[in-house]
């Protein structure tokens, strides 16, 4: 196989999928939108992501499926959306085998996650989580609490690693499963890894920015930058950048933080944040400003795209109208950045569902053409043709 970054068709979602061309072929899943109908082989509106997912992955030992790691930036339920329904949860020696006509579950071998999201997400702001972020959560926890009473590292399955610090002391002494913010690691999966660097900008803690009480479970998604090479012992020759649903103000405290290293919010790719919202280049409202304003110091930090950089919202179709998100003023803010690297801007939503491949090579990504057609249970993949550069 060859290192690749899969999008697919959610909608007003995200889920990403970065595959390694190792020796383990690396498996890292950000976020989830799994719906419902679209296990149903009779609904034509949904893209069936749950099969085109199982599809890509590797059985273990015992012929379970898994992914290495899955990144949830935060809690939404369009980021997290078919977890319990898909995945196991609890102690893999609790797995249970399926039933006939039933789909294997899924297992998580190591989990990163933020825990300021979760309280920003029912005490600053009242939002109710819906029951998968619930079971994440419970999940997430068990695994801390694992390394709290045994004070080592879990087995595949029982693993975390904590993105960012908390606030009040509340990771203290979890340092050997914590990353701090500015910190880059190379361990996917407690395996050293040649192939990826990867560098944790956010989330941010309230007091590293400007206006903390506006702070919510958006602004505290984690946002990554992963180096990633397209072979073994290879250059890092692809820069991927993600977000989750981080909105103007982290923006804008990013760029006043990394202005003079901008490097450091550089990209080949961009997942644009909130499935291409305005209220990520923005304090204004795209609907109700008689003219809306960009903050500058926020596009800035979106704007450090590379030569031919690829900017990909994963959102609803993106109409000239005063939806957001996905919104219209937000599509032309990226494609005025794409046109100035010779790039390209992308939305994930086409009349066909299809997923989008892209290619990491040793001279920078390449978009492959999409799939063809949908996917039903049970059914074969469409073959893919040889990718053509992008650009």
């Amino acid at each position: 196989m060859s290192t690749q970054i899969t999008f697919f068709p959610v909608g007003n979602g995200d889920m990403t999928l970065i595959e390694l061309d190792d020796a383990s072929q690396t498996k890292i899943l950000i976020d989830m939108n799994i719906r419902d109908s679209a296990d149903d082989e009779a609904n034509e509106d949904y893209f069936d992501v749950a099969s085109e997912l199982r599809s890509r992955l590797k059985n273990d030992s015992k012929g379970r499926p898994y992914i290495d790691v899955f990144l949830q930036t935060h809690p939404d339920q369009d980021h997290v959306r078919g977890l319990a329904k898909h995945f196991h949860l609890g102690a893999v020696d609790d797995y249970k085998e399926p039933k006939e006509g039933e789909q294997a579950k899924i297992i998580i071998q190591e989990i990163w996650s933020s825990p300021i999201v979760w309280r920003r997400a029912d005490k600053r702001t009242g939002h109710t989580l819906c029951e998968d972020a619930k079971d994440f959560n419970t999940e997430a926890k068990r695994r801390v609490n694992l390394y709290k009473n045994a004070k080592k590292i879990g087995e595949a399955g029982d693993r975390i690693r904590i993105i960012g610090k908390d606030e009040d002391g509340k990771t203290d002494g979890l340092e050997a499963i914590l990353t701090e913010v500015d910190i880059t690691f190379t361990k996917i999966n407690e395996r050293e890894t040649q192939m990826v660097e990867v560098y944790v900008l956010g989330p941010l803690q309230a007091k590293d920015v400007e206006d903390e009480d506006r702070l919510s479970k958006n602004h505290s998604s984690v946002i990554l930058q992963f180096k990633i090479a397209a072979q073994p012992y290879g250059s890092k020759t692809n820069i991927f950048l993600c977000g989750g649903d981080a909105e103007v103000a982290i923006w804008r405290e990013l760029w006043r933080k990394h202005q003079n290293a901008p490097h450091c919010l550089s990209y080949d790719i961009l997942l644009t944040p909130h499935h291409c919202s305005w209220h990520t280049l923005s304090e204004d409202s795209w609907s109700r400003s008689k003219n809306p304003k960009v903050d500058e110091d926020a596009k800035s930090a979106l704007s450090q795209a590379k030569r031919y950089a690829q900017l990909i919202a994963s959102s609803n179709v993106i109409k000239d109208d005063d939806n957001d998100p996905p919104c219209w003023g937000a599509k032309k803010e990226y494609e005025a950045i794409a046109a100035n690297v010779s790039g390209e801007f992308v939305c994930t939503s086409t009349k066909d569902q299809e997923v989008m491949e892209i290619t990491l090579t040793s001279g920078g990504p390449q978009k492959s053409p999409k799939r063809a057609s949908n996917i039903t249970l049970g059914a074969g993949l469409a073959s893919s043709a040889t990718p053509k550069p992008h650009g």
